[in-house]
């Protein structure tokens, strides 16, 4: 074994190195053999470990041997070396059996590859020096091995919390460790503090074994008195084991619950379908009930109606109505058989189901109204339901009142359109029925035009084109029609409902300016007409002047060619020259004879008057042109 004081020799290796030099000064002085071992060597399983044996000093020659001591305190010799000079002549002797085999290297170090768990024990290093003397030293060394992942085993039977002991939880193993791990218990994560020895309120036992490995296998077995509390509680075990250097690990186990038996103190006894605050159900839908009470197992649930038979008998406490009708209202119980509950625990609930229906609505009147122009009437809207339905009348969306009652005054034909009646239930949103009629307004047409706007210099003129139109509604549709022909066929106007719209383009004349363009709207009603005016309307001056001058121009045009081909027509002298009188020829010619055959004709031509012949010298030309 290793003297106590060796760590203070390893602490004191600077000063018996400086006393080696001093007697290597002093030739006659011996030199004492000392060791360099480390007193606690710690791996890992399965890693590589060398122990370290190193004599200190000068020393020609000397011994080094490996000893192992067993469990019975014997010390067989494993490995041995001897000094020669410079080298070290390694020898082994007993390898124990080992795989793979102890090993000593150069230096004369012990190696150890592979470390199990049955390395773990004193290892002796020993030295033989000659007249140096003789030293040991011992090395420990110590193989941790990591537990394998913790498991537990809970009760899975049903635990009563009536027993006034402490019962079996469960059972946490932590396997193949090395040294043995040590097991704590954990109810919803704080850490259980519980004693080894038996007691009523809870304590927990321990058993550890070796295994063929030579790992070591830790059993904890968990016991405590149970509460109601615990029905929900998270338990698990965990195992914490060593590491070299002082190092630790933890490995939980999976949490798990228990199951409890416990007696009901509480029943609770309600809708568990889509319903009102109120508890308003509507008709028609599937409504369950359900029944809980806080015992476990749970027990057995008996479902009924209140002065009825029994509806159901089961484990779940469900009750369920398929299409739930008014009729189904009324009080419901429910019961729950638990025997162990105690004398003091109401074990039955009872619930009152409303059930919300609403019937059809009906109106007074059928689903068109007809009414004449500036009439009244009432129409009644009568609804059937529970809880007491509203009733909301609108007209295109726009809300007219609340009540039963609809009253229509002085009728217009703005009245015309659909009429809403919807009946709602306050308590219960998303019941609601509508019913709706159309009212529809006789009487005779009603005539808007869109009057002609004056020019800008206040007249129009003749050949000006205008567009006139003009709109209608009534009922039956009237019909629209214009004293001339032309106008378009009446077609409904996009966004007013109810009217009817005709146009008629032409020119304006001045007799539509005397007379006006009359539009007709008529049904079996009646009629109403609208007489379009135009007021002053110019004749086109510019134009006449063109006209007038055209024919000026025209009339003198066809004078010059009578005047061109008359005077071509003349024989000699000017164009222009005096008439000769009657019976004096001018000087130098010869009187006028009858015996030519020409000239009586020219005298004709030349003397002749309108009446085609001479009339006492009175019918002849004046001046000749």
């Amino acid at each position: 074994m290793e003297p106590p004081d060796a760590p203070a020799q390893a602490r004191g290796a600077p000063r018996l190195l400086l006393l080696a030099v001093l007697l290597a000064a002093h030739p006659d002085a011996q030199a004492e053999v000392r060791l360099s071992v480390p007193p606690l060597v710690e791996v890992m399983r399965g890693k590589s470990v060398i122990l370290d044996c190193t004599p200190t000093g000068t020393h020609d020659h000397y011994m080094l041997e490996w000893f192992l001591t067993d469990r019975s305190g014997a010390r067989p010799r494993l490995a041995s070396a001897e000094m020669q000079g410079s080298e070290l002549q390694v020898t082994m002797h007993d390898t124990r059996g080992r795989s793979p085999p102890y090993q000593l290297d150069s230096q004369g170090r012990l190696v150890l590859a592979e470390a199990q768990v049955g390395d773990e024990r004193d290892y002796v290093c020993v030295v033989r020096a000659g007249a140096a003397g003789t030293a040991e030293a011992t090395a420990r060394l110590n193989v941790f091995a990591k537990p394998e992942a913790t498991e537990v085993s809970p009760n899975k039977g049903t635990l009563s919390v009536m027993e006034d002991s402490a019962q079996e939880i469960a059972t946490c193993n932590s396997r193949n460790g090395n040294p043995a791990p040590k097991i704590t218990w954990y109810r919803n994560g704080q850490r259980l503090e519980v004693p080894v020895e038996m007691n009523p309120e809870g304590y927990m036992t321990s058993r550890t074994v070796r295994e063929a490995s030579g790992l070591l296998s830790l059993t904890s077995t968990l016991y405590l008195r149970l509460r109601k509390d615990d029905r929900d509680a998270s338990f698990h075990c965990a195992a914490h084991y060593s590491l070299p250097e002082g190092r630790h690990g933890r490995l939980d186990s999976p949490t798990f619950h228990l199951t409890l038996h416990y007696p009901t103190e509480h029943v609770q006894f309600w809708v568990g379908s889509p319903s009102t605050p109120a508890g308003w159900v509507r008709e028609g839908d599937t409504v369950q009930l359900l029944c809980r009470g806080d015992g476990s197992p749970s027990p057995e649930y008996t479902l009924f109606r209140l002065q009825e038979e029994v509806l159901n008998v089961n484990l779940e406490g469900n009750l369920t109505l398929e299409g739930v009708t008014r009729g189904q209202s009324g009080t419901y119980g429910c019961r729950v058989e638990d025997y162990d509950a105690a004398d003091d625990v109401q074990l039955s609930k009872t619930l009152e189901l409303r059930v919300a229906y609403l019937d059809p609505l009906e109106l007074s009147e059928g689903k068109v109204l007809s009414l004449p122009l500036n009439s009244s009437a009432v129409v009644n809207c009568s609804v059937h339901g529970l809880p007491t339905p509203a009733l909301r009348w609108t007209k295109d969306s726009t809300p007219l009142g609340d009540g039963p009652m609809l009253s229509l005054s002085s009728i217009t034909f703005d009245s015309n359109g659909t009429y809403v009646c919807e009946a709602s239930l306050p308590t219960v949103p998303v019941l609601s029925r509508t019913q709706n009629f159309t009212l529809l307004v006789q009487g005779s047409p009603e005539l808007k035009t869109a009057e002609i706007e004056p020019k800008a210099d206040g007249s129009w003129r003749e050949g000006d084109e205008v567009t006139l139109i003009c709109s209608a509604r009534g009922h039956p549709d009237p019909k629209l029609s214009w004293s001339q022909l032309g106008g378009s066929p009446a077609e409904p106007i996009p966004g007013r409902q109810g009217w009817v719209s005709s146009s008629l383009t032409l020119k304006v004349t001045s007799a539509l300016s005397r007379d006006g363009i009359s539009c007709e709207a008529s049904n079996p009603h009646g009629n109403k007409r609208h007489v379009f005016h135009f007021g002053t309307v110019s004749p086109q001056t510019s134009q006449a002047g063109v006209a007038v001058m055209a024919v000026a121009v025209s009339v003198g045009l066809l004078l010059l060619v009578v005047a061109v081909f008359y005077c071509v027509r003349r024989k000699g002298g000017p164009c222009c020259r005096q008439r000769r009188e009657k019976g004096a020829p001018p000087p130098g010619e010869p009187g006028l004879s009858h015996s030519g055959s020409e000239q009586p004709e020219q005298t004709g031509l030349l003397m002749g008057g309108a009446s085609g012949g001479a009339r006492g010298g009175s019918g002849g030309f004046g001046d000749e042109c």
